[in-house]
């Protein structure tokens, strides 16, 4: 795979879990919510059409796999998946669990409030149960 270069606010934000077939896993860094985001191991694009067909099937792929074994994990409500990049223009794809009775059900979690930064066995814990359901 060619060298990859990940947008630091991804890095910062976010807590590398498992490296997939096209994108890295990462953690949202909000214990508020069980919130993956994928990151397409791609330089230089910011869109989901500007990747080429086996990358976007490979994407697609990746994202139903990451939102199915985080709804098994967190037995949320309803999961809930975009690709926004408004600030952050490199390409990736959130995914949220989301519960009645959460930080802000049912509105929106950006915006909301101040992040809860994970603890370390917790943020381990989430991340073992994901990738036991992968």
């Amino acid at each position: 795979m060619p060298a990859f270069d990940i947008d630091e606010r991804l890095e910062r934000d976010g807590l590398l879990i498992a490296t997939l077939g096209l994108c890295q896993l990462r953690i949202n860094n909000d214990r508020r919510w069980p919130w993956m985001v994928l990151v397409p191991q791609r330089d230089g694009v910011s869109e989901i059409f500007d990747l080429t067909p086996l990358d976007q099937a490979m994407l697609t792929f990746e994202t139903n796999m990451v939102a199915s074994a985080l709804k098994k994990a967190t037995g949320a409500t309803k999961i809930n998946v975009g690709a926004l990049g408004n600030i952050v223009r490199q390409l990736h794809v959130h995914v949220i669990a989301r519960s009645e009775g959460d930080a802000n059900w049912p509105g929106p979690v950006w915006g909301f409030g101040t992040a809860e930064p994970w603890g370390d066995d917790e943020r381990k814990a989430l991340a073992a149960r994901i990738l036991e359901n992968l």
